[in-house]
């Protein structure tokens, strides 16, 4: 009985990943800003502070872009989690996810499968930067084994996202408070080591920085593009998916639970 539930479950949010896929391959707003927008910051920040590297205590680089390249990927998997947060929270105004919820299905196996749908634009987003970062000069020093892992943390890392955007969606059920966290996603990277060395950072974005688990996922994504393949590096981007998850999940089950008793 529990392996059959278990196995129907699991088909369900399949076809809601795939189902959350096909909406965004179909409806370019919700793709775009993936990539538009870390992409435009890309590229500013490269050419307008590419001598930034010749600063007294900046990490040791090829070049400017090989920095800058895990930020741009760190944006890019938090702008999948929000799209992802404002499509259901659409299913929600439409009365889609009501009627999913009301099936003797787990709810939990129905925001799955839009997590599912935003890890995998996680690694599609990887795939562009990568491939973009490499073609305009960017060196990855861990060679292929080091692309398989930063596609591997970008997948992983917008499914993390995506549990805070989704907690967000169930508890509001409308997309235009979703897309409102969107300008909070760049203060929160910002005040963070992904755009900038900690060691170069003033006080009091110093100290945030160094709080902000969102720097362990730089840092983390960053170790494999300008130095060797460490695990210790993946095992620090690995601390802070599960810190934002952890947090992510545990909001997605009180609002889930709210939502229950509200009927």
């Amino acid at each position: 009985m529990m392996a059959a539930s278990l196995a129907v479950n699991a088909r369900v949010s399949w076809a809601l990943t795939k189902r959350g896929l096909r909406q965004a391959l179909r409806r370019p707003q919700f793709l775009a800003p993936l990539v538009v927008f870390p992409s435009l910051m890309l590229a500013a920040n490269t050419g307008g502070a590419g001598r930034a590297t010749e600063l007294p205590g900046f990490p040791e680089v090829h070049g400017f872009l090989d920095f800058e390249l895990a930020g741009a990927m760190m944006q890019s998997t938090m702008l999948a989690g929000v799209s992802g947060g404002i499509a259901l929270a659409l299913d929600f105004e439409i009365g889609f996810t009501d009627r999913l919820f009301a099936a003797p299905i787990s709810r939990y196996a129905i925001i799955a499968g839009r997590v599912g749908a935003t890890a995998v634009l996680g690694l599609l987003t990887g795939i562009w930067f990568l491939a973009g970062g490499m073609i305009f000069g960017a060196h990855i020093a861990s060679g292929a084994g080091g692309v398989i892992v930063l596609l591997a943390l970008s997948f992983i890392a917008a499914a993390a996202f995506g549990t805070l955007a989704s907690a967000l969606a169930i508890g509001s059920a409308r997309a235009s408070v979703v897309q409102g966290i969107f300008p909070i996603v760049f203060v929160i990277l910002f005040l963070s080591t992904a755009f900038f060395p900690h060691a170069l950072l003033l006080e009091p974005a110093r100290t945030i920085a160094r709080l902000n688990p969102l720097s362990l996922i730089a840092d983390g994504i960053r170790g494999p593009i300008i130095g060797g393949l460490e695990w210790s590096h993946v095992a620090k981007a690995l601390g802070g998916i599960a810190i934002v998850a952890a947090v992510g999940l545990l909001l997605t089950a009180l609002a889930l639970r709210k939502k229950a008793r509200a009927g």
